[in-house]
Order: C-alpha cells, then sequence, then structure tokens
C-alpha cells in the first residue's frame, strides 16, 4: 500500500467527522462553552439535590450573570437485592431519576428537556456505622453519575447562540 493511501485511510475518519457537523463542544461557538458559568441550576431541597446541584455547577461553572435556567426533579428509590437465610437484606440498588428543563431566560423557551436515569449499589452486611456510611457514599455516587450524564445531554443540545 502506497503512503499516499495510508495517509488517506487514517485521514477518512476525520474527514466524516467534518461531514457530519461535527464541532467540539469546548470550541468556538461549542455548547459547553455557551454553557460555561450561564447556568442558573434550581435551589436543592434536599440532599439528594443538593449533591446533584453542587456536581453540575462543578462542572458547568456557576453563573453570575445567567442565560439559562436549569430545572430539576429529582426522584429515587431503594430496592432490596439479597435477602440472607435470617430473612436480613443485605444488598441494596438505589435507583435514580432527574426529569430536566433548560430554559432560556431571555425568550423563555424551553431549549432542551428530557430526563436520566442510573443506578449503583452498596452492601449492608457490615455494622450500623458502616452500612449507613455505605449508603451515604452510594448516594453521593448515584448523584454524581447522574450529573454526568445531564451534562453531557446539555452538550449534545443544539443551543442558538
Amino acid at each position: 500500500m502506497s503512503l499516499l493511501n495510508r495517509r488517506f485511510i487514517i485521514a477518512l475518519p476525520l474527514l466524516v467527522l467534518a461531514a457530519c457537523g461535527f464541532q467540539p463542544v469546548y470550541g468556538p461557538g461549542g455548547t459547553g462553552t455557551a454553557l460555561q458559568n450561564a447556568v442558573q441550576v434550581d435551589a436543592p431541597n434536599d440532599a439528594y439535590s443538593y449533591t446533584l446541584v453542587r456536581e453540575i455547577e462543578t462542572r458547568l461553572g456557576r453563573a453570575a450573570s445567567p442565560r439559562y435556567a436549569l430545572a430539576l426533579t429529582v426522584d429515587t428509590s431503594e430496592e432490596g437485592l439479597a435477602i440472607d437465610s435470617e430473612d436480613n437484606t443485605t444488598r441494596y440498588n438505589l435507583v435514580g431519576k432527574v426529569d430536566f428543563a433548560l430554559r432560556n431566560l431571555s425568550s423563555g423557551q424551553i431549549e432542551v428537556s428530557g430526563n436520566v436515569e442510573n443506578f449503583t449499589g452498596y452492601s449492608a452486611t457490615g455494622s450500623t456505622v458502616a452500612t449507613l456510611a455505605a449508603e451515604r457514599d452510594a448516594q453521593k455516587r448515584l448523584m454524581v453519575m447522574l450529573a454526568d450524564q445531564l451534562v453531557t445531554r446539555l452538550y449534545a443540545a443544539d443551543l442558538a447562540p
């Protein structure tokens, strides 16, 4: 295979990405740049939403003069997974769902909305203190995962500059 053919084959994926409208998130005019320090997130009303809002603000920054408002509804549930011979639940799944809507503050129009869902688990086989620590850690992990998913969905949105 000639050197020119190898170069063409290596460059082909980049040409395909350029043809499909690929634009870097943090490039000029990218969604990441448009959202950075521009989103006012609803105030949290419980421990779950507090952690979620903190994680979102870590990724997007805290807006001094917001262009967008992000409304969140957090719903969580706990499912027992493993039961031992003495009828004690020894493993739990923590399931979370966040409904969101990003609204343009100048036009009042909802730019993007939807929901993200995920789950994590923790063990309840140790002492009471260890189980509580595992549960709190699972709650934080779940909110981090949901924040990552939500911010990724926002970055994928087609926001007008």
